[in-house]
């Protein structure tokens, strides 16, 4: 059977939290809804993440991995596993596992007319200060989008990938996922999910990444925005 979704994991610097990862990760692959595979991204890691995620896919079949010559960021990392994805759904969670996998068929069952489905995390188990600075994010995209999300921090996503594929590269895209859609006359929603507190590794956010960073990015979207040229095709002649 052909694989129908594939799971996009950026990882920088995680190697202590990769074993817990890889298990979790076969774990979902053998209850999915959908067949699935996993394309770990290494953004650049300066640890024994590379070399954990090599072995990991050159013994599991339904491992893959890409790897950057140096640190990127996590937009490029998405945005990379967007161009290497051919399946008819990605997916993407972060690598601290603070979101279920399992939760990607929770997701699905929202997916009937859909093009993206994104988590929200109601109870989520961070510090206060991360709460409020990710609360404060997401009221300022808000007001530049209007997209409607209350999370879209959440690292738990499913998109159709045709639409994930046309959506540019920016600084700060894994924030504005459903705007993007939304700009391709897509249909998104939101669905809760469960949320667990770091078990390893540190967070690579700042204040200035929750809440400085998107300010700026919002700026960038709306430019964006006014440029965008959205197209469908109606004929293809060119196979």
């Amino acid at each position: 059977m052909q694989s129908e979704f594939t799971i996009i994991i950026p990882v920088y610097n995680e190697a202590e939290s990769l074993n817990r990862l890889f298990q979790k990760m076969q774990d979902y692959i053998f209850a999915a809804h959908k067949k699935s595979v996993v394309l770990f991204v290494n953004d650049g890691s300066t640890d024994e993440s590379l070399k954990l995620i090599r072995e990991q896919c050159t013994s599991n079949p339904s491992f893959k991995y890409i790897s950057f010559d140096r640190n990127y960021g996590l937009s490029a990392a998405i945005k990379a596993g967007f161009d290497h994805v051919y399946t008819e759904w990605t997916g993407y969670i972060d690598a601290d596992l603070q979101t279920d996998p399992m939760d990607f068929n929770l997701l699905f069952e929202h997916a009937e007319n859909q093009d993206l489905v994104t988590g929200v995390r109601r109870l989520r188990k961070d510090s206060f200060s991360k709460k409020i600075s990710s609360k404060l994010a997401n009221k300022i995209r808000r007001f530049f989008t209007h997209d409607g999300m209350d999370d879209t921090g959440c690292p738990l996503k499913i998109i159709r990938t045709d639409y994930a594929k046309r959506i540019p590269m920016f600084s700060g895209l894994h924030r504005f996922l459903p705007a993007m859609i939304l700009l391709q006359k897509g249909k998104i929603k939101q669905v809760t999910v469960k949320h667990f507190p770091r078990m390893a590794g540190q967070s690579k956010f700042t204040l200035w990444n929750r809440l400085l960073g998107p300010l700026q990015d919002c700026f960038a979207y709306l430019w964006m925005k006014r440029k965008y040229i959205n197209y469908r095709i109606a004929e293809d002649g060119s196979k």
